[in-house]
């Protein structure tokens, strides 16, 4: 677009960038110097397979990292001393257990079933390695084999006993919390974004379900969505890096 023609010749401005002069650099144009890449997303943005746009997980923010170690750290010290904490935990879940009947409360925690929500997410690893998006079919299936390796330890550290069964042992962390997480959240991202809520709604119904039935204390599913939220993190992070170096060496 020609500016607008003044009635005297324009006088320099102190101050200004020297890249929005004309020729600065050998660019040739008044807007950006040669060698410097543009500053909007669209410029910054990598290509996806067959030079379509890439997309990224919507993953969690380090805010959201901060504070799910936070909340971790703290509900697994308040298990492992019987704080105050986990005594008022106990306490809540006696007041919800059984107030749904056990029939909708026991369907709703089977969504974090292994023979339940593996399947979906196998489902949409096949999708998207169809589409070409092998490696974040291949990290979204690591994601979901951390589980049970970061899972596993901590019940047998913790050793916390059931709401209903206080003479088993091993209900700290919620396995089947963290398995609705990631399985879901990692299919929507696989899939399609508009899934993530859908996602969301899944995972609650799977941890409303296991504390009304009285499979496990809240804090044991809360600490669950903490651990899940750091998987899937850390999946995203790796998986944005070895695409970089793929890039890079390509």
């Amino acid at each position: 677009m020609r500016e607008t023609p003044w009635a005297e010749p324009p006088q320099p401005r102190p101050h200004r960038a020297f890249a929005h002069t004309t020729g600065a650099l050998g660019s040739g144009t008044p807007h950006r110097s040669d060698g410097r890449p543009p500053h909007t997303p669209r410029g910054a943005r990598q290509p996806g397979p067959g030079d379509r746009p890439g997309t990224t997980p919507p993953v969690p923010g380090l805010s959201a990292v901060f504070w799910a170690v936070v909340v971790l750290s703290v509900a697994t010290w308040q298990v492992l001393v019987r704080g105050p904490l986990a005594r008022l935990d106990e306490r809540l879940s006696r007041a919800l257990v059984d107030t749904v009947p056990r029939g909708l409360s026991e369907a709703a925690s089977d969504l974090g079933d292994m023979t339940v929500a593996l399947p979906v997410l196998a489902a949409a690893m096949a999708y998207a390695a169809w589409r070409g998006r092998r490696l974040a079919a291949l990290y979204a299936g690591l994601a979901m084999a951390a589980v049970p390796l970061l899972v596993i330890p901590l019940k047998e550290w913790t050793a916390r006993p059931g709401p209903l069964e206080p003479w088993a042992h091993g209900y700290y962390p919620s396995g089947h919390t963290a398995t609705a997480l990631v399985a879901y959240f990692g299919a929507a991202f696989l899939v399609s974004r508009r899934l993530v809520p859908v996602a969301a709604v899944l995972t609650a119904v799977t941890g409303t379900g296991l504390v009304l039935r009285g499979f496990h204390w809240p804090l044991d599913v809360l600490a669950s969505l903490c651990l899940g939220v750091l998987i899937l993190r850390v999946s995203s992070t790796w998986q944005r890096s070895t695409g970089s170096t793929s890039r890079s060496s390509g």
